[in-house]
């Protein structure tokens, strides 16, 4: 016999049984007090009662042979059995034959067969739990191949089977279908099996540690997601769990619970959406929590993370905007604390100088709320909401507050070391732009740039290291100096006005909009010294020129006024085909601006991404997991799992806090502060958090268990730094203990 064939007994107790005869006498007694409710209507409104004998008899018969059995019998609901001093049963072994024979029996809807089975699949699922002390468990899972084959069978076959015992349609539902299905006589009798399964395929999500069998777990759920219609408090506990896995897991663990999230949203409809909308919010803000620099793997995850957002917003626009109204007026809210907090004017005396000394910080305090990754991811987050569904009417009126922000965000500090944060809202607001058809002036927030000396001067900071503006939200003060900066913010500028006026250039306004822009650009080849710099600008502004001739040709041939709606009309098949010179001199920057962040070996985050991609992977990844179920029930469960126990966290380990990251970027330390999403009455206070003290809104526990995405990588940084504290030798005390006793030799002499 194998490893995996060793018998190992597991602590059973009589838990299903009891709960099957709780929900035998709720559904008795329910039962009873319908029958009485019959009578009461037979004595006051015999009409209505003959009505019902003619139109719907079968509610008049309802359960009443099984009650009238009950009371022959002379048990009652209410009472229960005297306990009495029996022997302690044997633990009767399950072998492969009895899980065989199981199974034949379910392929042919035998119910005892299938309540053998969930009991099996009960105490897999509870494998090492105490039962306490008077459990006579009848069943115990013995071998690794016999829990193997109880699983895989279980999670791959009784969703189909219960469905058939209950008469349920073969897959999918709506949350009516199920509430019809509650009145009938199968789910009466075998409604609990639905409910056993489900609770126990739960119990295994939350219990596991392994990610594939939680996946594959979850994936199998996902089929009977409807039947949680049925059970309001395992549906809250699922919406909890599933939360909890998609924001803290790997691997296949985020998408596959995202898509059971998807479905209970659109099959249960109201009853989940709001609690889905309102959870998956607040998770996706608990993992925006960053220092000042994020690693490339971090930024897909939560590029990731705001895909799904966004996906499930988009499901229900009309319920969907006021959680996204409320969430926007939040950001406007911290935004106008940070501009409404402003130092005195003058400090004449002593108390004015310390108030301002407190008023400015303050003011630091104010400002690195909203210069905060959860902020700017929040707000990239709502702008690829509003973007992906700017065809909703519900959602455009959205567009206005959220410019609103964005804008000021961007005009909060006036600072070259904050010029990453002032590109980032820049792409936002061409995202809500080129979405919206509407015109945002973004030029003035790019050609201010170019007029701070840090852009127009000769940099006295040498070459220095190759910055990723968007892989950070601040620089330090030698970084602002060198020619790698300069380059990386003159480069990005070009970019981002070039596709600005692209998306206007055929507008038939065009020449009146980029007027000033070619002022300024103008004015900015006359002072910049670099040869490079001064050649791209003029690039720059040949292509707008070319533009602008191109739209003067074009309306050189019209009839109607500014005011004629004709003017929507207006050069819609070139702007179909992308041919004026701007579009096509956009295309060559992005293929070079591509080339720079290869070069650079990192990705910037795409705000406003096709909400169809993102749809399309979906159905692709439910496509490949269809395919490969077999596969993955292999994986699954092939291993010897019986010996995976929690090992309990000691205080040691739980004080323990993560290294903190290395910048990409040297410099100062960023103060990391929680994004306090509350009214306009709520105080600020308590924003200096660590890491270690925020809790997932979507469960109670402490953050140990937390997983991160970059988990390896910080392994191995904590590895390195132990085995630099082992070389560096602790001279630093012995020192100062020789010099006190020196000293204290001098002075007795």
């Amino acid at each position: 016999m194998s490893d995996s064939d060793d018998f190992v007994d597991l602590p059973v107790s009589d838990d299903d049984e009891e709960d099957e005869d709780l929900e035998d006498a709720m559904d008795d007694e329910e039962d009873e007090q319908h029958v009485a409710e019959l009578k009461r209507i037979l004595e006051k409104d015999p009409d209505f009662y003959k009505y019902l004998e003619e139109n719907d008899k079968g509610l008049l018969e309802f359960k009443d042979d099984e009650i009238e059995d009950d009371q022959e019998t002379g048990i009652s609901v209410d009472e229960e059995p005297v306990p009495k001093d029996e022997p302690k049963q044997s633990v009767k072994p399950i072998t492969m034959e009895m899980v065989d024979s199981w199974c034949d029996g379910v392929q042919n809807e035998r119910i005892g067969s299938i309540r053998s089975i969930l009991q099996a699949f009960r105490r897999a699922c509870h494998y090492g739990e105490d039962q306490g002390d008077n459990s006579a468990p009848k069943f115990s899972v013995m071998s690794g191949s016999v829990l193997d084959k109880v699983m895989h069978f279980v999670l791959k076959h009784m969703d189909r089977v219960l469905r058939q015992l209950l008469g349920a349609p073969s897959f999918g539902g709506k949350k009516e279908t199920i509430s019809e299905l509650m009145l009938s006589k199968p789910w009466k009798r075998h409604g609990n099996l639905m409910r056993i399964y489900l609770a126990n395929a739960l119990h295994m999500i939350t219990e596991m540690t392994d990610e594939k069998m939680i996946a594959f777990t979850i994936h199998r759920a996902r089929a009977s997601a409807v039947f949680l219609a049925a059970f309001p408090s395992l549906l809250r506990k699922y919406v909890k769990a599933l939360l909890h896995t998609w924001a803290r897991g790997r691997g296949a663990m985020p998408l596959v619970s995202f898509m059971f999230l998807r479905d209970l949203c659109i099959q249960l409809g109201s009853d989940c959406l709001d609690t889905c909308l309102k959870g998956i919010y607040k998770a996706y803000l608990v993992n925006c929590k960053l220092s000042k620099s994020i690693s490339v793997s971090k930024l897909q995850h939560i590029q990731f993370l705001g895909n799904c957002v966004r996906e499930l917003y988009s499901l229900d626009p009309q319920n969907a905007y006021q959680h996204a109204f409320v969430f926007i007026r939040q950001l406007g809210v911290i935004l106008r604390g940070a501009l409404t907090e402003k130092g005195p004017k003058s400090a004449k005396d002593k108390r004015q100088k310390e108030s301002s000394k407190s008023t400015k910080k303050q003011m630091e305090k104010s400002y690195q709320k909203v210069y905060d990754w959860q902020y700017i991811f929040c707000l990239e987050l709502w702008t690829s909401v509003v973007c992906g569904c700017s065809s909703e009417e519900e959602f455009r009126p959205l567009a206005y507050p959220l410019t609103q922000i964005i804008h000021g965000m961007a005009c909060l500090v006036p600072s070259a070391r904050y010029f990453p944060v002032r590109l980032r809202c820049v792409k936002m607001l061409n995202c809500i732009a080129e979405a919206t058809g509407t015109f945002i002036p973004v030029s003035s927030l790019l050609l201010d740039m170019l007029e701070m000396k840090e852009l127009r001067g000769r940099p006295d900071g040498g070459v220095g290291k190759a910055v990723n503006l968007f892989s950070v939200k601040q620089v330090d003060k030698k970084t602002v100096k060198t020619r790698a900066f300069q380059e990386a913010c003159i480069y990005s500028v070009v970019d981002e006005l070039a596709k600005h006026l692209a998306h206007w250039s055929y507008s038939i306004a065009f020449f009146e909009m980029s007027f000033i822009p070619l002022v300024r650009l103008r004015s900015f080849c006359k002072t910049i010294k670099a040869d490079r710099f001064r050649k791209e600008m003029k690039d720059l502004i040949h292509q707008i020129e070319a533009n602008v001739e191109f739209i003067k040709s074009k309306r050189a041939g019209i009839a109607f006024s500014p005011n004629d709606p004709g003017v929507e009309s207006f050069l819609q098949t070139e702007k179909e085909e992308r041919c004026s010179p701007l579009s096509k001199y956009v295309a060559t920057l992005h293929q070079r601006a591509q080339d720079r962040m290869d070069a650079l070996d990192e990705t910037s985050v795409i705000v406003g991404a096709e909400s169809s991609t993102f749809s399309r992977r979906l159905s692709e990844a439910q496509k490949q997991q269809d395919e490969q179920d077999d596969d993955e029930a292999t994986i699954a469960f092939s291993k010897n799992w019986l010996t995976e126990e929690k090992k309990p966290k000691t205080a040691k380990e739980k004080k323990k806090k993560r290294p903190r990251e290395h910048d990409d970027v040297a410099g100062e330390e960023d103060r990391v502060e929680d994004l306090v999403l509350s009214s306009d009455d709520d105080e600020d206070g308590n924003n200096q958090e660590s890491d270690e003290d925020v809790s997932v809104p979507v469960e109670d526990d402490s953050d140990d268990d937390f997983v991160d995405p970059d988990s390896e990588y910080k392994k191995q940084k904590k590895a390195k730094l132990k085995k630099r504290n082992k070389r560096q030798p602790l001279s630093n005390t012995a020192p100062s203990k020789t010099k006190r006793k020196a000293h204290a030799k001098k002075a007795k002499h």
